[in-house]
């Protein structure tokens, strides 16, 4: 009976340290912070042209990403925990009929470890580590969160979810998971080139 009960502990143990929240090894900062949110900067406008600017900007950009703490946390909570996720042969067909898909998946989230007060994130981590998304931590001299809100032009942006819609920003964040380091000229030349020639269609309707 004894051993039992260790055993128990133990159980509880080890899935209490799978949900420890990731150390922030992949904090960005400094220069490599700067060149993230400038490769994004411009992969946004890019994007944006691409899309025909049919939109207002607060709303297109609504459709890119989840925007604050409450909306990442809501967005992550709809997505499936990772276990979950695929159909698996021991559950009746039409129970896996009855599972929707959520309407948004989020590919990354990009969250300011320096703000104040911490208790605002401090269950984001894990719930992102459940679904299998991975987190990316800015710093900036308590200033992140000032920096994440200038990609979506607010004041300032706790947190931010990448939702996945297969386009330019969503390259970025796979070259960064394929252990590529997103750099100054990474991509301008291309991404000047597509703007250029938005412009020059754009010029020509107009005409």
């Amino acid at each position: 009976m004894p051993s039992r009960k260790k055993a128990s502990k133990n159980d509880i143990e080890i899935s209490k340290a799978s949900f420890f929240p990731p150390q922030e090894q992949d904090c960005y900062e400094g220069e490599r912070l700067a060149c993230l949110l400038k490769s994004m900067h411009r992969e946004i406008e890019s994007a944006r042209l691409l899309d025909g600017n049919s939109l207002p900007e607060k709303i297109w950009l609504k459709q890119q990403f989840s925007i604050g703490v409450n909306d990442v946390t809501r967005v992550l909570e709809r997505m499936a925990p990772s276990a979950q996720v695929g159909s698996s042969p021991q559950r009746p067909s039409s129970i896996r009929n009855n599972c929707k898909a959520p309407l948004v998946q989020l590919q990354a989230v990009l969250l300011a470890s320096d703000c104040n007060p911490r208790w605002l994130t401090k269950h984001l981590p894990s719930l992102a580590s459940s679904r299998s998304v991975p987190l990316i931590f800015v710093k900036d001299m308590k200033g992140g969160s000032l920096r994440l809100g200038e990609l979506v032009k607010l004041k300032t942006a706790i947190a931010i979810g990448v939702k996945a819609k297969g386009n330019a920003i969503n390259q970025i964040f796979e070259k960064i998971f394929h252990g590529d380091e997103v750099r100054q000229t990474d991509r301008h030349d291309s991404t000047n080139m597509k703007i250029e020639a938005m412009a020059e269609r754009e010029l020509l309707v107009k005409n």
